[in-house]
């Protein structure tokens, strides 16, 4: 959206956003992605391209009630950009603790027995039902499992779309 709305402002200052707002990508793919992973990103230093780029917005002097409008929206969207990056930090950062696991496997075999206990009189239904649950539970864990540090492993979110928003 800056980038289109950059049009607005032809020439010197439209190349500079471009530029910038492909640099934050960069940086971002190249440089956060990898500290996202390691759950180190810090939010303690501003993204500079982003930083320069809100500046530059600010400093653009618009001639019509377009250019005011582009500018509002332009630095709307670079502010939408802090935040979402601040999200993704947020969130690199996040993991289920060994409470919460161990609470889900307790949980989890205790109602095993209490299956198996009810159906004890009937080996067929109890495995079955006893299956079924585990199953259930398998299916779960690996559901919390994949949220579980998002930004590494396998089930990890990957930076595609930033690549594919970014300017040429």
């Amino acid at each position: 959206m800056v980038v289109l709305l950059a049009t607005s402002f032809p020439g010197e200052p439209e190349a500079q956003i471009r530029n910038l707002v492909r640099r934050h990508i960069d940086e971002a793919v190249f440089a956060e992605w990898p500290t996202m992973a390691k759950q180190s990103a810090s939010l303690r230093v501003a993204p500079p391209a982003l930083a320069e780029a809100l500046r530059l917005a600010l400093s653009l002097a618009p001639t019509s009630q377009g250019q005011i409008a582009a500018q509002r929206e332009i630095v709307t969207g670079l502010e939408n950009a802090m935040d979402a990056r601040r999200q993704r930090i947020i969130l690199s950062r996040s993991s289920v603790n060994w409470v919460k696991w161990t609470c889900l496997f307790a949980q989890a075999g205790c109602t095993l027995i209490a299956i198996a206990m009810v159906h004890s009189d009937n080996r067929a239904a109890a495995a079955i039902a006893m299956g079924i649950f585990a199953t259930g539970v398998a299916v779960c864990v690996l559901l919390i499992a994949s949220h579980d540090r998002p930004f590494s492993g396998e089930i990890s979110v990957k930076p595609d779309v930033l690549l594919q928003v970014r300017p040429e």
